[in-house]
């Protein structure tokens, strides 16, 4: 139980850490949230916690494919945002995240790249 509540505190604190760091300076705190640290962690405690290379290596791969559909979402939110309110904007981004996640899905299938 220690464990736990050792890796949620942790991993707690790397986003506390970022939002803290974006009140005092927007680029610093994109930069710091666009590091793959919440990614680096799951590997840290899935490598702690015993798992197979192979694991780790699959969280790694489906990790990138997953990122790439999120991307608009960084581009248009800004856009959105001068528009509509922030929950009505974040809620567009969301669907829009969708809909990247399944044309990537459909187009790296081709190349026999199964994200669903």
């Amino acid at each position: 139980m220690l464990w736990i509540i050792t890796k949620y505190a942790l991993t707690a604190g790397v986003v506390v850490l970022i939002s803290e760091v974006a009140k005092r300076s927007d680029k610093a705190g994109a930069l710091i949230a666009a590091l793959p640290s919440v990614t680096i962690l799951a590997l840290i405690w899935m490598y702690i916690e015993g798992q197979s290379q192979q694991k780790l290596a699959d969280h790694a791969y489906y990790t990138f494919w997953y990122v790439l559909p999120t991307l608009p979402m960084f581009l248009i939110f800004p856009l959105l945002l001068q528009r509509y309110s922030f929950w009505l904007s974040l809620g567009f981004c969301a669907i829009i995240s969708i809909v990247c996640f399944l044309v990537v899905a459909t187009v790296v299938k081709s190349f026999g790249v199964d994200l669903t």
